[in-house]
């Protein structure tokens, strides 16, 4: 299974300027070869990178802030911790192993992204959910345990709800 730890999220049709523009960020940040790939799924793209996705989420965070110019085709920086196959079995069990960072007293919610998959989110909700012992807030959950489904793969993190970069409501946040 092919090792990832960025999804990222760009225009449909700027895939192939998305690409070279993530690959020319990362190396920025200091991976010298990051492996930055098209998936099938339109507007989707994904990295492995020797970086920490979530110092990859801050300075771009950072950057656009400070420099927006340096990222025009780039959307959404999501980080993965863990990949593994799309089945239920599996992603319970990564999903259960994941949310022990999250600590007894913090609450939480699960976010399934799916794409190109038969499965049933709310399915794959009640089976990680009765794997995790912690207070449940849909609104303002103190962690995510994000869920994202790439046809016969999926990457699981588990974030706190500022640690995905949207450079389109940042920048309109400025």
């Amino acid at each position: 299974m092919r090792r990832i730890n960025l999804i990222v999220t760009t225009f449909r049709g700027q895939e192939i300027v998305a690409v070279s523009e993530l690959k020319d960020l990362l190396r920025y940040l200091g991976d010298v070869e990051p492996e930055v790939e098209m998936t099938k799924i339109s507007g989707l793209i994904t990295a492995s990178t020797s970086l920490d996705p979530f110092y990859v989420i801050e300075k771009a965070r950072e950057i656009i802030s400070n420099e927006p110019w340096r990222i025009s085709t780039l959307l959404r920086f999501i980080p993965i911790e863990e990949v593994t196959s799309t089945r239920i079995e599996d992603i319970k069990e990564v999903a259960a192993r994941l949310s022990a960072k999250i600590p007894e007293e913090s609450s939480f919610r699960i976010t399934v992204e799916k794409r190109h998959t038969s499965l049933s989110s709310q399915d794959i909700i009640k089976a990680v959910a009765e794997k995790i012992n912690r207070r449940v807030n849909l609104k303002n959950p103190d962690y995510i345990v994000l869920i994202e489904i790439l046809g016969g793969v999926t990457g699981i993190s588990v974030i706190r709800p500022d640690q995905i970069v949207s450079s389109m409501k940042q920048g309109r946040q400025e």
